[in-house]
């Protein structure tokens, strides 16, 4: 089962929001997740993110792929270099 650590779209029309899941990649974005990891709102001044660095580390230790954006993210927190 191949998985991935990506974005989860929540929020209004025009304003999104967005949780950061880890998922089978099978499934579909706003699908089913095996876990939740953080959230991160690009709508907020200053762009507000918060990750449980323990649970990402676990699950990028345990093969999980990120997405693009969510590896940009992990490197502006200092989650991988």
């Amino acid at each position: 089962m191949a998985v991935k650590i990506r974005l989860k779209r929540m929020g209004a029309k025009k304003k999104p929001f967005y949780r950061i899941v880890v998922a089978d990649a099978r499934a579909p974005r706003d699908g089913r997740f095996i876990e939740e990891i953080g959230y991160y709102n690009p709508v907020s001044e200053p762009k507000e993110v918060k990750i449980d660095n323990e649970k990402a580390t676990k699950w990028l230790n345990n093969g999980a792929q990120p997405t693009d954006t969510v590896k940009d993210l992990f490197k502006k927190n200092g989650i991988i270099e």
